[in-house]
């Protein structure tokens, strides 16, 4: 039966315990969604799908606000501090499993202070090197370093972003020797790597796929646990031989911590019916992203193993932002 549905029938049941449970399945006023980041990236892209396509489907509105600053942590401090009746939410990317042990200290406890709620979607990277780069595959090229240490170099968007700590985590894994060279965000880090000035580097692979076309650069690998619908070809990571390996941008959606778990378990079924339908498909594939597939429990296990696995990167790398 359709959330709206539903809950309109709820709504005439007549009975007080109807009315509470009317009350449960939609909230009475418009809803936000916090984006910790400034307007027009893919968090926000996706952050507004979803709004739209949630509203459609409870009857309410359901707004985007963007809070961006500090890595992310302002807007995500606000929804910590927000009341946990469903009405602010917060979506997010990998960066907020990264903060904590990138972070000194933040204004929030990223453990107590959230409820996982959905994994809304997964945009894999690639692993990327400039055509000069004697290297045709991921064993090649871990051959090729190791057979000249330090000489090497891979670009980011800068210190912790998920690229960065990508590229961390197959110097680990692998045991290489390669120097981290930091830009200030993405596009200058990708106009020297089309220039040679570093020769690789871990970025989204739809940001990568049209250079890739026209040669003006070679994709090893993929960074995801399985391989990416848009480049069937490429094998992950993992097949290439650095096992275990997996580093996907992912997007999540959260709400305050203590929320009510009929609250909670309403906003995810609510994001779940939108995250399965073909309209939101349609819509992540032009950010060259995957809906979530994870239900309440599972992101709630993910987000904490994430937290885990980048605190190790972090640690190994000792990457610290004061």
């Amino acid at each position: 039966m359709p959330l709206l549905r539903r809950t309109l029938l709820l709504a005439t049941a007549g009975s007080p315990l109807a009315a509470a449970a009317a009350r449960a399945q939609a909230p009475a006023r418009a809803t936000r969604i916090i984006v910790p980041f400034p307007p027009g990236g893919t968090t926000d892209i996706l952050a507004r799908d979803l709004a739209q396509l949630m509203a459609e489907g409870r009857g309410t509105t359901v707004v985007v606000e963007n809070k961006s600053g500090a890595g992310g942590t302002i807007g995500s401090a606000d929804v910590a501090r927000a009341v946990p009746d469903g009405t602010t939410l917060l979506l997010t990317a990998t960066h907020h499993v990264i903060n904590p042990s990138l972070m000194r200290s933040l204004p929030y406890d990223p453990r107590a202070d959230f409820t996982p709620l959905a994994l809304v979607a997964t945009v894999p990277n690639a692993l990327v090197v400039h055509p000069s780069v004697p290297a045709r595959s991921v064993a090649e090229l871990v051959a090729y370093v190791k057979a000249n240490p330090g000489r090497l170099s891979f670009g980011s968007t800068g210190v912790g972003g998920a690229n960065h700590l990508a590229g961390e985590l197959f110097k680990a894994m692998a045991g290489l020797d390669i120097v981290h060279v930091p830009y200030r965000g993405a596009a200058p880090a990708m106009t020297d790597l089309l220039g040679g000035q570093i020769p690789m580097m871990f970025d989204s692979l739809p940001t990568v796929l049209p250079h890739l076309a026209t040669g003006r650069l070679r994709a090893l690998a993929v960074t995801s646990a399985t391989r990416a619908p848009s480049a069937p070809d490429l094998p992950t990571m993992d097949e290439a031989g650095i096992r275990g390996f997996e580093a996907t941008a992912w997007f999540g959606l959260y709400g305050p911590g203590g929320m009510a778990p009929p609250v909670a378990d309403r906003v995810a079924a609510e994001a779940r019916e939108v995250l399965t339908s073909p309209a939101v498909r349609e819509r992540f594939a032009g950010q060259g992203a995957e809906p979530g597939t994870l239900d309440r429990a599972a992101f709630a296990r993910f987000v904490l193993a994430e937290m885990d696995k980048w605190r190790g990167v972090v640690e190994r790398a000792g990457v610290r932002i004061e």
